[in-house]
């Protein structure tokens, strides 16, 4: 029998959709990609659109979106991310049409205005199936979307590549931040919270993650508190880099705006790290409540910080706390073998298999 095609509308240069492709391929699909962003993914024949430079540009992707999707005859079309690709999905007009929202395009796009509140709603409507990664998002998607389906489903961690390495082998000390140099993560807020916390603990050190775009005043204010011996920035590492400098940390810090679940708090929870988080729904659903701080409040984030340090057996206990509840609910695994069968059971009911 020839294997279903699926045809996914997403950023090549997204961690995440490589992943999701991979792990389709495993489970005997047929993938292709359109995006506007390549990179090569092997296995993926991709389908390249013009370039995406601002957010109306989608609006002028619609044409040649739907005639490249019309001429991959795919089984099914996924489109990662709701006010882009989702977007584009839905005027192409092909079912069945999967969406997966990824925070900020439910979040936070559709109180910007109320076109695109409506806009967001006509999308999903469109949908036979919606995905999200917190509750949060889901009841989003059921406000404005009523009558389509929408499920839980987590990216997942690789517990192969991301499992809890010895605690007495670390750096003494070590904090590790995964997320992009963007406004919204609030790094910033790390750093000003680290003069804080090296003021008691003169050791204490960070290994900066992710790059984005504010790298040139994330590293002014680095020179400005004179923390250049105590910060480290790595940029842009692949899974095996970023496992290696999470098996070197005791401490994972997210404390974004505004953030659905995060992978790179899954990953830092499988490591067995203790994770310091925004008090944001999504984080609710995996961290006590001790472990979360207000976005962008620096002596509530230094605080905790210095009371993980003070005590390295609760921290030791709440890192192996999170690696446990990974293992029971975040395996990437058991997340894509549930959104494999959601795939098959939207082929079943269309007569394709």
């Amino acid at each position: 029998m020839t294997a279903p095609h699926l045809v996914l509308l997403g950023d090549a240069t997204s961690p995440h959709v490589q992943r999701w492709s991979r792990e389709m391929l495993a489970r005997d699909w047929r993938v292709s990609l359109v995006t506007a962003r390549p990179q090569p993914i092997d296995g993926v024949a991709q389908k390249v659109l013009r370039p995406v430079r601002r957010s109306s540009d989608w609006l002028w992707r619609v044409g040649e979106a739907r005639v490249t999707i019309r001429g991959l005859q795919p089984d099914i079309v996924h489109a990662h991310y709701v006010t882009s690709y989702g977007y584009l999905g839905a005027r192409a007009a092909r079912h069945p049409l999967v969406m997966t929202a990824w925070g900020t395009d439910l979040l936070v796009t559709p109180r910007r205005h109320a076109a695109l509140r409506w806009l967001t709603a006509w999308a999903l409507r469109q949908a036979d199936l919606v995905t999200g990664d917190s509750q949060d998002l889901l009841a989003v998607s059921r406000q404005l979307a009523p009558r389509t389906p929408a499920k839980l489903i987590h990216w997942g961690v690789d517990r192969g590549r991301f499992a809890p390495a010895d605690w007495a082998q670390k750096e003494p000390l070590a904090a590790v931040s995964l997320r992009s140099w963007e406004p919204n993560y609030r790094i910033d807020t790390i750093i000003e919270a680290l003069a804080r916390v090296r003021q008691r603990f003169a050791g204490v050190h960070l290994h900066l993650l992710g790059g984005g775009s504010q790298e040139a005043q994330l590293r002014e204010q680095v020179q400005r508190l004179g923390l250049q011996d105590a910060v480290r920035f790595h940029g842009r590492l692949d899974d095996a880099g970023m496992a290696a400098v999470l098996a070197r940390s005791q401490l994972s810090i997210s404390v974004p705006q505004s953030d659905a679940t995060s992978v790179s708090v899954l990953e830092s929870m499988a490591c067995g790290l203790p994770v310091i988080a925004s008090d944001l729904p999504a984080n609710r659903e995996w961290l006590a409540p001790a472990m979360l701080v207000p976005s962008g409040d620096v002596g509530a984030l230094a605080e905790r910080w210095q009371a993980l340090l003070a005590d390295d057996a609760k921290a030791r206990a709440v890192g192996q706390a999170n690696a446990e509840r990974i293992a029971q609910e975040g395996d990437r695994r058991a997340q894509m073998d549930a959104m494999d069968a959601l795939y098959r059971r939207l082929l079943r009911r269309e007569g394709v298999v």
